[in-house]
């Protein structure tokens, strides 16, 4: 394990951040802090090999295993520790593209829509020339259910607060700017914000909790640090800036919220995907951070825990009256991650 490597300012502000042509960019709702934890970090482990895995979801309701995306696929992980091919029949989920991530649905109804996300159904990015959402139903069945503008979709979440409507959230890039785009279980798709900072990666509802933040739409700026806060009006306000080092494939990339009910009997896990050329090459892995060093952390249920593309170094950000942040982990220094990161009892 590697010892803590960087020195953080103490009592950082948050500032008004301008969006380069810029959506309303809020004033701060909370004053931030940095700091260094003072122990051994936590260290993120290979769990599982996956050639070109990509992200993960939460367990699944009907059998409590895990949802990979790897290699333009779909595969189930469960405590046995073998991968399982899903939805690869004549309908099945396939795609040529890098970047799918995806997320799982809780099974919520929407009333005004009468509709419902179907409970363990799966929502992919599809970021290609013709950007769109597929579902992938339970039966393992694939359709688009939503063509998306012109742009990159960079992240998709589901609002599980809802603050927007519990619908499905994508954030898509076109040019300086990022589109928050939230859409119903008919596809029917509203746009939040065309003006948003750039971000990409894990984005995550954060759940009432969470300080001034609560029920906001949280994603990651890799080029910055910075992570932002997103409300139903649009405007972006800055949660934090990690302390880690930033930049093209090396700042924070992956995020999730610590569930209700965490224990030292959970673990956190994310995608490591080989990604040649890099200069962190990553490792076609699933890593696993054990829920004993993130309790040793100080980590707590309703903490996000934010993950770098780089090394997997990784902070905990805390909010209530104000927002603190700390480097809790690190990890395999050719590790380079993608997607969400899902914290969970499943595989214990």
């Amino acid at each position: 394990m590697r010892k803590l490597g960087f020195v953080a300012g103490v009592g950082v502000a948050l500032l008004l951040a301008a969006c380069r042509g810029g959506s309303p960019v809020g004033t701060a709702r909370s004053s931030t802090t940095s700091s260094k934890h003072t122990g051994v970090l936590g260290h993120w482990s290979p769990l599982v090999s996956v050639a070109a895995v990509v992200d993960i979801t939460d367990a699944r309701s009907r059998d409590g295993r895990l949802t990979i995306a790897a290699a333009g696929r779909l595969s189930l992980f469960g405590p046995s520790g073998r991968l399982a091919p899903y939805a690869r029949g004549r309908h099945g989920y396939f795609t040529h593209t890098n970047e799918p991530y995806i997320v799982r649905a809780d099974g919520r109804a929407l009333g005004g829509a009468r509709c419902a996300f179907v409970k363990d159904t799966i929502y992919a990015l599809e970021p290609s020339s013709k950007p769109a959402v597929i579902r992938v139903d339970t039966d393992g069945e694939a359709r688009t259910i939503a063509r998306l503008p012109a742009g990159s979709p960079k992240g998709i979440a589901f609002d599980d607060v809802g603050r927007f409507g519990y619908r499905l959230m994508v954030t898509e890039v076109a040019g300086r700017h990022t589109m928050v785009l939230a859409i119903d279980c008919n596809g029917r798709m509203t746009t939040i914000t065309s003006g948003a900072p750039i971000v990409e990666g894990g984005i995550a509802v954060a759940p009432s909790s969470f300080g001034a933040f609560g029920g906001d739409l949280i994603a990651p700026d890799e080029l910055t640090g910075i992570i932002w806060a997103i409300d139903p009006t649009g405007t972006a306000t800055r949660v934090a800036r990690s302390p880690l080092a930033h930049g093209p494939d090396t700042g924070v990339e992956s995020e999730g919220f610590v569930p209700k009910g965490f224990t030292k009997g959970w673990t956190a896990y994310v995608a490591d995907r080989k990604t040649p050329g890099s200069r962190h090459p990553g490792d076609n892995a699933v890593l696993r951070l054990t829920g004993a060093d993130l309790v040793a952390a100080g980590v707590r249920a309703g903490d996000l825990v934010v993950v770098s593309e780089a090394s997997a170094d990784t902070i905990v950000v805390h909010c209530a009256t104000s927002c603190s942040v700390r480097q809790i982990a690190d990890g395999p220094q050719s590790a380079h991650i993608e997607g969400h990161l899902v914290v969970t009892n499943a595989l214990s």
